[in-house]
Formats: structure tokens, sequence, C-alpha cells
């Protein structure tokens, strides 16, 4: 328990699609109390996964939509990406392979995790669970794509490792999750 930080009120400002709220609270610091408020978004922890084919020297992302990034400035709004999903109800380890499976249409068994972080911890709660595993032409169960019920409309990508990481560092892929598992194979010599 921290006995440096007291919650002194939490208020919901939004709970329309995850939950934002405004929190006040005091910090110890300098032998006083010191008030301050901060926002925090909660809209859950997930879990990503880097696919990869030792082999062929491949791996699965995938690329779709994403309005956060259309807004900043990305003029497609595409991202291309890991897999990777909401944990809802389920353990990391369980949800990262429906995710998999819903996304990609790859049915996987055998998942290694590898670390888990905070992936915006100055305004959202979330952690995330990160996964890698291999996989291999006999694992497609179905063409992914994701959950229709979920609006999801997602392009697989099957890729070379070194046209990959040539597009991370080009900047044509430019989220988090994925470039850290991108560097974690190439760190750990995967592919």
């Amino acid at each position: 328990m921290n006995n440096t930080i007291k919650i002194l009120k939490t208020e919901i400002l939004s709970d329309n699609w995850y939950v934002l709220k405004k929190v006040t609270y005091e910090h110890f610091k300098n032998s006083e109390w010191q008030t301050q408020t901060r926002e925090a978004y909660d809209r859950g922890n997930g879990a990503t996964i880097l696919l990869f084919n030792k082999e062929n020297k491949t791996v699965i992302l995938t690329r779709q939509f994403r309005l956060p990034t259309f807004i900043n400035g990305n003029e497609s709004g595409m991202l291309i990406e890991a897999c990777a999903g909401l944990l809802d109800k389920d353990n990391p380890e369980d949800c990262i392979k429906r995710e998999t499976e819903e996304e990609t249409g790859y049915k996987i068994k055998d998942v290694k995790k590898i670390f888990e972080a905070y992936m915006s911890p100055g305004s959202v709660t979330e952690i995330l669970y990160f996964f890698v595993a291999e996989y291999s032409a006999s694992m497609k169960v179905h063409e992914g794509g994701g959950v229709e019920d979920e609006q999801e409309n997602i392009e697989v990508l099957e890729l070379k490792f070194d046209a990959a990481i040539d597009m991370m560092n080009s900047g044509e892929i430019k989220d988090a999750k994925t470039i850290m598992l991108l560097q974690y194979a190439t760190l750990n010599r995967l592919v």
C-alpha cells in the first residue's frame, strides 16, 4: 500500500465506449500533502502477439483503420500492427489465443509470454501482456479478419521478417506494441 497517495474524489466523465475518470488525490511530497487532479482512461487490459515462422522467415501482422491515428494526422487512418485484443474476462493467454484465431485465422496452441508493459501510463490504465508464437500454414483454420458483430474489418498480412523491420525503420509501422515485438524478435533471433 502506498501511504503517500490518498484518493479524495473520483468522478466519471464518460462511460460510453470505455470509462474516463477524473481523480482528485493528495500526494505526500517534500514533507507536505499536495492536491492534484488527473484524468485516467480505463479501457481494460489487453494482450498482443507476434506470430512468426522461423523456416519461412515471416511474421503475421494486421492492418485496420484506427480513428485516433486518423484524428492525429495519419491520412489513411490505417495502421499495421500485431494481433491484439482486450482481455474482457479472460486470462491473457486465453485472450490472445482467441484474438489470434478471430483476427488472423490461425489456431495456435503454444504461446510464450515475454513481458508485460503499461503502454501509456500518463493517461491510460491498461497493461498489455506480450506473447510470441510460431505458426505454420497447417494452423490456418479460416481467413481471419475479425468478428463482424464487433465491427472489425482486419486485413491479415504475412510479411517477410526483414520487410517488417524495414517498414518499422521507415515509419510505415508506427504501432508501439508491434515495434516492441519486432525488436524482441530481432534481439532474440526468433526469425
